[in-house]
């Protein structure tokens, strides 16, 4: 059995076995026409089937082949899915002043309040759709697109995501499009960040799985600014990988001293 197969069992097992403890029997994807919510989509839906509900929320920032990406998705696999428009949402507050950072976020935002609503409507879970890449580099809006229920892509990379899209024959359209949150018109996550994927992970994995040091990457010779801004990044986003920290003040305190598993039953 190969890796990615391997892994797409174990993530189909956990999906399974993660939602059901919860006495809840559906999902929800935020489906936005890139590839890690395809992949969180196309595994979502050999558990599930038409108990999953895919989510498509365009905004007049949206690209059209993002859209036609999406529908795509839904047509090969036969993904249940509906369209809310958070446009209306978004105009209602935006200013020209904002910049596109804010912009992006407030999008990010509304479509996860969007997402949330319509998974009380459903009786249904919210399915994350970070990878490990972007949760270390803290590239994402807290409770925007880092907010769900559970997350089944969290502890892959991103050049593993799309590996794992391979295996699971996601279309190619998706595959070979650049990687984009799609939160502004021509925005690409490799640009904003400024490096490709390959490089991050590469910097990501031999720091964070490998442990390797600072000094020792820079003598092997890694980028030095490369590994200095992930490094630094990883330790400045920390509180975006975290539950609010609570002051503590009694003997047992929530995320302190009063932890148990959650699926746990009385």
């Amino acid at each position: 059995m190969g890796k990615y197969e391997l892994i797409s069992r174990y993530l189909s097992e956990f999906l399974n076995q993660e939602v059901r403890k919860t006495g809840l029997q559906k999902v929800v994807v935020g489906l936005s026409g890139g590839i890690d919510s395809a992949v969180v989509a196309v595994l979502a839906h050999r558990v599930f089937g038409d108990d999953l509900l895919c989510v498509k929320m365009p905004s007049h920032y949206s690209s059209q082949s993002s859209l036609d990406d999406a529908d795509e998705l839904c047509s090969v696999f036969g993904l249940r899915s509906e369209v809310h428009s958070i446009e209306p949402m978004l105009r209602a507050y935006e200013t020209p002043e904002m910049s596109p950072l804010r912009v992006g976020n407030l999008s990010a935002r509304l479509r996860m309040v969007t997402l949330f609503d319509i998974s009380a409507r459903e009786g249904a879970l919210v399915l994350g759709t970070s990878n490990k890449s972007e949760l270390m580099l803290g590239y994402g809006t807290l409770y925007g697109d880092l907010a769900s229920a559970l997350n089944p892509i969290g502890d892959l990379y991103k050049t593993e995501v799309f590996e794992l899209a391979r295996h699971l024959n996601v279309p190619d359209s998706i595959i070979s499009k650049p990687p984009s949150a799609d939160l502004w018109a021509g925005q690409s996550d490799e640009e904003e960040i400024g490096y490709p994927y390959a490089d991050l992970d590469r910097v990501l994995k031999r720091y964070v799985e490998e442990r390797h040091t600072v000094e020792e990457m820079a003598a092997s010779g890694e980028n030095s600014h490369l590994v200095d801004m992930i490094v630094s990044r990883i330790y400045k986003n920390q509180f975006k990988r975290k539950m609010p920290v609570i002051a503590k003040l009694t003997s047992r305190t929530v995320n302190h001293d009063f932890n148990y598993p959650r699926d746990i039953t009385l």
